[in-house]
């Protein structure tokens, strides 16, 4: 169980790192090639590798076919359709239909211009960033966030990130801004045009 839950970790790593697509190529082998190259990672940070540095190339259409047809359990509920883009030179895509409802009926009311209660519903949800890499940490630095197309401040982003990445454990949720550790050895990951390289 724990070592499921250390993969489980780095799979939401890469997801990270992977964060709408039109034209993927989506399969339940690709899923699987993913799903494999995870166990990989996992194995050379158990194995403690060789001394060289081990690289894994992940792609844009494995990591969408996982979401697909593997992720659904890491997932939160109220969101769906999770899809990737990797744009390069570090800078990615995600998009997401959230369920903004959910979220509204936890916080107190904001007054007529808050976003949140101006686009309610299940909604197309777009977020691109950087992310930074290096020596073992990470940190995610947002460009630009949508709801259903319209602009939206990174405040408003963050809200939904807190709701829904809420555990008994951690209650406030994650800051997108925070500066996390990364995984199972992994010192960088190279996010290129359409695949990123794992770097251990």
């Amino acid at each position: 169980m724990f070592h499921y839950q250390r993969r489980s970790a780095v799979a939401l790593l890469v997801s990270v790192a992977l964060v709408p697509l039109e034209a993927a190529t989506v399969s339940r082998q690709s899923a699987d090639e993913f799903a494999q190259k995870i166990e990989l990672i996992q194995d050379q940070a158990d194995g403690g590798g060789p001394a060289e540095r081990q690289r894994t190339r992940l792609t844009e259409d494995e990591f969408n076919s996982w979401l697909l047809y593997r992720g659904e359990r890491l997932v939160p509920t109220g969101i769906g359709r999770p899809q990737v883009t990797i744009i390069g030179d570090g800078r990615v895509t995600g998009q997401a239909v959230v369920d903004l409802d959910a979220v509204a009926k936890r916080r107190s009311p904001r007054g007529g211009l808050d976003p949140l209660s101006l686009i309610g519903g299940t909604v197309p949800v777009s977020v691109t960033g950087l992310l930074h890499t290096r020596d073992g940490m990470a940190r995610f630095e947002v460009e630009s966030a949508e709801m259903s197309g319209i602009p939206v401040p990174v405040t408003v982003l963050q809200e939904l990130v807190t709701y829904y990445s809420r555990t008994p454990e951690r209650p406030q949720g994650l800051r997108l801004d925070d500066t996390f550790a990364l995984p199972a050895g992994i010192r960088q990951i190279e996010v290129g045009r359409a695949q990123a390289v794992v770097v251990q």
